[in-house]
């Protein structure tokens, strides 16, 4: 019948990968449970330097991963669109492709961001007190925050979900 449309199959296919897309959600961070060498969740610790503390500034590596890569964001992301649009991925391929980029931006914020050096305390060690407590505190021989035993920086991941779970 002229005038009316049909929707191929692969017609159909990209329709079906943008409803998958509309539903789903990369999350690059860090899972809860990855603990540190001293026990401390590594969750706690990211947040903790991320927004910073009373004691630790603020170390917004996360915000400085997407700050100032937005431009390679956007390319990939485009570039995972248009995956899509020619049948070469599905909505899951092209997440996964974005969290496997956005985790290795952050790894490498965390490697060379413009972050406030590690207190001298931090750097050679030796005793503080808080809150009338005395304690040692064990040097890390370098002043280069984040940046310790490595676990961190190995520690981000990312996870596919479905939007509005937790």
């Amino acid at each position: 019948m002229p005038g009316r449309d049909r929707v191929t199959p692969n017609g159909k296919k990209f329709f079906k990968e943008i409803e998958e897309l509309k539903k789903l959600q990369v999350r690059v961070g860090f899972q809860q449970g990855a603990e540190s060498s001293d026990g401390v969740d590594l969750v706690d610790i990211a947040t903790w330097n991320e927004m910073g503390t009373e004691y630790i500034p603020s170390r917004p590596f996360l915000r400085q991963s997407v700050d100032k890569s937005e431009a390679v964001i956007a390319a990939t992301c485009k570039k995972m669109i248009v995956a899509i649009v020619r049948g070469q991925a599905t909505a899951r391929d092209a997440l996964q492709q974005i969290g496997v980029m956005q985790k290795g931006l952050v790894q490498d914020t965390i490697k060379t961001g413009d972050f406030e050096p590690n207190a001298p305390i931090t750097v050679h060690g030796g005793w503080m007190q808080r809150n009338g407590k005395a304690f040692y505190v064990k040097g890390k021989g370098s002043d280069q925050p984040l940046i310790d035993t490595g676990r961190l920086r190995q520690s981000v991941s990312f996870v596919i979900k479905e939007k509005g779970g937790d």
